[in-house]
């Protein structure tokens, strides 16, 4: 039996007598074989390439930067498998800006993509051209349900609403509440739609009659102007607390900083920045919900690797934890100091 056949059955391809495959796979078996994965890759000398699309971070302190510290983490731990990375990026507010990036990543051709589906509808244009390709992808801090993608690394954005209504309701036994977007064209960013969701049913189900909900959406905070609309709505309908569905939660504490008339109000946000630290520790932010982003950017690699490259089977969710931070535990978070 000659190293050839053998090596015509482990891959299968080429035509071997049915009873010889056989024999050589019941050895297979009986010796629990594994195939050298990086033997193989080193001797075929090719490299997988990944191509990750993330939101451009505002600055060196955004959320964005964090998933991309995962990524390069788990990257320069593959370096012996010749994986390559080429990271693109899309402005926050602006759709067309992941049209025109997704169109140079299916130039580039990768053999895999991790992307965050901020806009559904642009997501699922580029996804689908990716799925003509045969191309991988993965999906982190947001999910589209049923896209056919690889994998999911990140929160459950809908629990994550619970979370914050229930924490709210806590401390609010009653009084009015407004819930803010910061953000532009609410309907296509999926992530922010289903926290809402959680939100509002976590009333709807346990304390609705106690509260009035309000929804308020700010596309720009470049100047101040922004905050008028919103602490007229919180003086005009009595509201009491706050619950911010993405990173910008500092905004909030900059308006409360400002009006004397939030003062009293109780807050909730995303994610551990450190302009959101600094309002959870003045007691301006009573509660931060987080994710982990560095650990979702280093599993979502991780999966895109085993899928591509060991050609084992991966699960379809990894839902990372929801985190609760007040100002109290925040400084046991060392990853963020």
């Amino acid at each position: 039996m000659s190293i050839g056949t053998v090596d015509r059955v482990l891959h299968n391809r080429g035509e071997v007598a049915e009873s010889t495959k056989k024999k050589i796979l019941k050895i297979i078996n009986e010796l629990n074989y594994q195939p050298n994965i990086l033997a193989s890759t080193l001797a075929s000398k090719k490299s997988a390439v990944f191509a990750t699309l993330f939101p451009q971070p505002p600055s060196s302190d955004g959320y964005w930067n964090k998933p991309v510290i995962g990524v390069k983490k788990r990257i320069s731990e593959l370096q012996q498998y010749s994986v390559e990375l080429v990271q693109f990026t899309f402005q926050q507010n602006n759709p067309q800006s992941f049209v025109k990036t997704a169109e140079k990543i299916l130039e580039l051709k990768p053999d895999g993509v991790i992307l965050a589906p901020f806009f559904k509808k642009e997501s699922l244009r580029f996804i689908g051209e990716l799925k003509k390709q045969n191309i991988p992808f993965v999906f982190i801090d947001s999910e589209i349900k049923n896209a056919d993608q690889l994998g999911y690394i990140g929160q459950n954005s809908y629990q994550s609403g619970l979370v914050s209504g229930k924490l709210l309701d806590l401390m609010l036994p009653s009084g009015n509440i407004l819930i803010i977007h910061f953000a532009k064209e609410m309907d296509n960013q999926n992530h922010l739609v289903q926290r809402e969701k959680g939100f509002y049913d976590w009333y709807s189900k346990n304390s609705y009659d106690n509260h009035q909900l309000f929804t308020i959406e700010v596309p720009d905070t470049l100047d101040e102007k922004w905050m008028e609309p919103v602490v007229k709505m919180i003086d005009n309908k009595n509201i009491k607390g706050i619950f911010v569905t993405n990173s910008k939660v500092f905004n909030v504490g900059h308006l409360i900083e400002k009006y004397k008339s939030a003062h009293r109000l109780r807050v909730i946000g995303h994610d551990l920045l450190k302009e959101n630290i600094t309002c959870l520790k003045k007691d301006i932010v009573q509660f931060l919900i987080c994710q982990r982003p560095e650990e979702q950017g280093y599993s979502a690699i991780n999966k895109l690797f085993r899928h591509v490259v060991q050609k084992r089977v991966v699960p379809k969710e990894n839902y990372t934890s929801i985190d609760i931070v007040t100002k109290e535990n925040v400084d046991y978070y060392k990853e963020f100091k």
